[in-house]
Order: C-alpha cells, then sequence, then structure tokens
C-alpha cells in the first residue's frame, strides 16, 4: 500500500492530476492564486511527493509527472478510512453516508447498479 497523502501533498497532487505533467513553477503559481502558498512551500510540497513516489521531477524545467493516479489514491483513501473509522465495515461506511441525507431516484439506481457489479 502507498503512503498516506498529507493534506497539503494532496492539495499539490490535485494540481498536478488537473494538468497532467506541469512544471514546478507553474504548480507554485497555481498554488498561489488558489491555496495563497509562496513558491517555497509549494516547492517543499513538491520534494516530497518526489520522495514518496508519487511523482517525477524531469529536467530541463522541474516537469512534473504523476506516478500514482487519482483513481489508486481513492482507493487507497477509502481503504484507509474504512480501516481506520469504520472497523472495516462497508456496511457501516455507507449507512453513515446514507443516514443524513435523502436520495434521488437515479442515485438509487447507481448504487443498485455498483452493488450487483461487486
Amino acid at each position: 500500500m502507498r503512503e498516506k497523502l498529507f493534506d497539503s501533498e494532496a492539495k499539490v497532487m490535485e494540481i498536478i492530476w488537473d494538468k497532467g505533467s506541469i512544471s514546478a513553477k507553474e504548480i507554485s503559481l497555481i498554488a498561489a492564486e488558489s491555496i495563497g502558498w509562496n513558491k517555497n512551500t509549494t516547492y517543499t510540497v513538491i520534494k516530497k511527493l518526489e520522495a514518496k513516489g508519487f511523482i517525477r521531477r524531469d529536467d530541463p524545467g522541474f516537469i512534473c509527472t504523476p506516478l500514482v493516479s487519482r483513481d489508486e489514491m481513492q482507493k487507497v483513501e477509502v481503504k484507509s478510512l474504512l480501516n481506520k473509522v469504520f472497523g472495516g465495515s462497508r456496511k457501516a461506511l455507507f449507512s453513515a453516508l446514507l443516514e443524513d441525507e435523502e436520495l434521488s431516484e437515479n442515485e438509487i439506481d447507481e448504487l443498485h447498479k455498483l452493488i450487483d457489479k461487486g
């Protein structure tokens, strides 16, 4: 299993996933505008992501490329939440998700299809 993404790392990964391969400079500009970070903060997070194996940084231009997909990370994070908070019980997770919100007929149909696949 991959390491966990900290919130700051997840913010940078979202930028990289949205853009594909992107320069560290471009990431820092986007992070400055959308999150309010300075360049040094962004570069520190990029270095951590590279050290953890989430991205690859290539010269020239320090082009950052994701080595893990958003889908893969979502699965890792959900599994971690499932085990940590719900004792591994999918039923408890779904109950918590559904108890405070009414679902539309379309959403119910989509969930039925997902369950039938599994």
